[in-house]
């Protein structure tokens, strides 16, 4: 966890003073949105959420393109193409479920537009970035079925450049807690051509009803609180239930046997100012309690979201991480 200073837990490390501002902003207009009657102001959520459209003309070194899989429920895609797949090269699949707490953002979203533009860049693979269904409009399930039914649409559809033997399955925050779930419920489906070879939890968001020690010491750390959580999992989970759905609490006691469940390894993401890491060091035990490999990467220094701020140094470490993961020596 998190040093001390004075005899007291530190809850904020050191960070850039633009990082601070934003980070502030940020949770100060999230709060702002969240109302009490279990709905989002999502005009307000606007203000801090820019949008970018896909670009056909490299930005960055990367190409972008939007694939609609449902237009029922709203059920895309964005594309990100490195110039590493010119002339036909082939590279792995990172298929990417993107954090904010369940309610809000998505692949046009400025922040993750830039942050998949960068994988796909630096790993390099293409990325397929998943624009799933918000709560509270749409409760758990519906984000993690959206997630299968991406995955069996690019089954039967591969992108270009897409090799299908080598996808991962990737998100952060309430993205990471997708990308457990979906990769959890692709095992029941027959994929004839996209083969799962590793899933990838970055500050996953799980939970429970008990209170856990990063999360007390860590109270007013940036970006996560329990309020917000307690909030987002009200708005998320179905009607009627309590963070120990296993949803949230993915080892709790109501939680299934996974110990027969086809799951590949995993590369788990975590931060010393992330108040969701006790609930991250839970997940990983508990996958290895059930027999599934697991490699923790553990920065004492950083906090929740860290890897969206390319300044802070904790990033670069977080890339080599996924390039040693995506493609092991």
């Amino acid at each position: 966890m998190s040093g001390t200073a004075g005899g007291k837990v530190r809850k904020w490390p050191d960070l850039p003073w633009k990082v601070r501002l934003f980070v502030t902003a940020f949770g100060f207009l999230t709060d702002a949105s969240f109302r009490r009657n279990g709905k989002v102001n999502r005009c307000l959520i606007n203000l801090i959420d820019c949008k970018v459209p896909p670009s056909d003309r490299p930005v960055n070194g990367v190409t972008t393109s939007d694939t609609t899989v449902d237009p029922s429920r709203n059920l895309w895609y964005r594309y990100f193409v490195p110039s590493a797949a010119e002339a036909g090269r082939m590279l792995p699949v990172v298929v990417y479920f993107h954090g904010g707490g369940f309610v809000m953002l998505s692949p046009s979203s400025q922040l993750f537009d830039d942050l998949c533009r960068l994988l796909a860049r630096e790993l390099p693979a293409v990325i397929v970035s998943v624009n799933y269904r918000l709560a509270p409009e749409h409760r758990c399930p519906a984000s993690y079925e959206d997630g299968v039914d991406v995955l069996r649409f690019i089954d039967e559809k591969p992108p270009a450049n897409a090799d299908l033997t080598r996808c991962f399955i990737v998100g952060d925050s309430a993205g990471g807690n997708i990308a457990h779930h979906v990769t959890a419920r692709a095992g029941e489906h027959n994929l004839r051509n996209l083969q799962i070879a590793g899933v990838i939890p970055i500050q996953p968001y799980f939970g429970g009803e008990e209170r856990t020690e990063s999360e007390i010491q860590l109270e007013g750390a940036p970006l996560v609180s329990m309020k917000r959580t307690d909030w987002c999992w009200k708005a998320f989970l179905p009607e009627g239930s309590d963070r120990d759905h296993p949803a949230a609490n993915v080892f709790g006691p109501n939680s299934s046997d996974i110990s027969g469940l086809r799951f590949p390894k995993s590369l788990v993401f975590m931060g010393g100012f992330d108040p969701l890491r006790d609930w991250q060091k839970r997940y990983c035990g508990g996958l290895k309690s059930n027999g599934k490999e697991v490699r923790e990467a553990d920065y004492p220094n950083a906090m929740h979201s860290f890897y969206a701020f390319p300044e802070l140094p904790e990033s670069t470490l977080f890339l080599r991480e996924l390039q040693d993961f995506i493609y092991p020596q």
